[in-house]
């Protein structure tokens, strides 16, 4: 078992009257990615807050990199490295100059300070526009800085808060690359996000959360077998055969749904298994699909099914 780096045990977060966590724990593997899926108000950048020292929890304990994060606060915040939901970069400065700044910041030389620079600006594909304003930038090219920013002090822990809010297909894809790179590295990930295709491909685990609570934790692959549901669907290309097909089906025991705009009948199933079954049951009617499509369950699926009030 990889060394947990990030260990959150029962910590709670009130702001007045308001409970922003209820009780939250998760631990993160090192070199491993965790997902924090939730909706606006979830209590995820609450807990990102909590780990990077901006916030003390109101209950519970937190640790990163083995340091508390309220007793060790100096120690961990030269471990980690954070990615908000808004680039925080300088605008009025260069790319460069950026990063050289972040470098002195955390004591480096200035001829350190300036070669590690050089090296992220080559890593995140800015060379060509290192002495550029960053107002210049493109919001993927910011981005990119910010991460890069992020990584200046080569922390063991990076947080990333929604860190392709925002961003156009393609540099999502390319912030995904990135964020690969960082954990074949050895680095160790948080990252909040809203756009479950980021979490299905980067997580390694995921962690739901919902009004401040954990609702659903595990792999992926764990969450869509204990919420989703498989689905055949069975093309039929002429629909006057679509009504015997669905009774045939609903008296073998299925719940099958027609799609009359494209000429398709949803079956849910419990078990890929059950594919055969509904092959069978559409021959003895009469009834031969055009195509047939067993689908397994998103995490679009699990989401809806959990993020919701516990």
């Amino acid at each position: 078992m990889n060394q947990a780096v990030i260990e959150v045990d029962r910590v709670g977060k009130r702001f007045g009257e308001v409970t922003a966590l209820d009780s939250v724990s998760l631990t993160v593997p090192r070199g491993t990615v965790l997902g924090l899926l939730g909706h606006n108000g979830a209590g995820k950048t609450t807990l990102v807050n909590i780990l990077c020292t901006l916030h003390e929890p109101t209950s519970g304990t937190a640790r990163v990199a083995g340091l508390d994060v309220v007793r060790q606060r100096r120690q961990v915040c030269s471990r980690i490295g954070l990615t908000g939901q808004f680039a925080a970069v300088d605008e009025q400065l260069s790319g460069l100059a950026n990063l050289i700044l972040v470098g002195r910041l955390l004591g480096a030389t200035r001829r350190a300070a300036r070669q590690r620079a050089e090296e992220l600006l080559a890593v995140f594909e800015l060379t060509e526009a290192a002495k550029r304003p960053a107002r210049t930038y493109s919001g993927g090219m910011r981005r990119r800085l910010d991460l890069a920013a992020s990584m200046v002090g080569q922390p063991e822990v990076i947080f990333l808060d929604e860190p392709t809010t925002g961003l156009d297909p393609v540099s999502r894809m390319a912030t995904w690359d990135l964020v690969e790179t960082m954990v074949a590295d050895g680095t160790t990930v948080l990252l909040t996000t809203q756009y479950l295709d980021e979490a299905d491909r980067l997580a390694d685990a995921i962690v739901v959360l919902a009004k401040g609570r954990v609702v659903a934790s595990g792999t992926a692959a764990e969450l869509k077998a204990q919420v989703g549901q498989r689905t055949v669907t069975a093309t039929i290309p002429d629909l006057a055969a679509a009504p015997p097909a669905v009774r045939a089906l609903t008296t073998a025991g299925f719940t099958p749904a027609l799609d009359r705009e494209r000429h398709a009948i949803a079956v849910p199933v419990a078990a890929s298994r059950d594919l055969a079954v509904v092959v069978r049951v559409l021959d003895e009617a009469g009834v031969e699909p055009a195509d047939l499509v067993l689908g397994e369950p998103s995490l679009d699926d699990v989401y809806v099914n959990l993020a919701r009030t516990p």
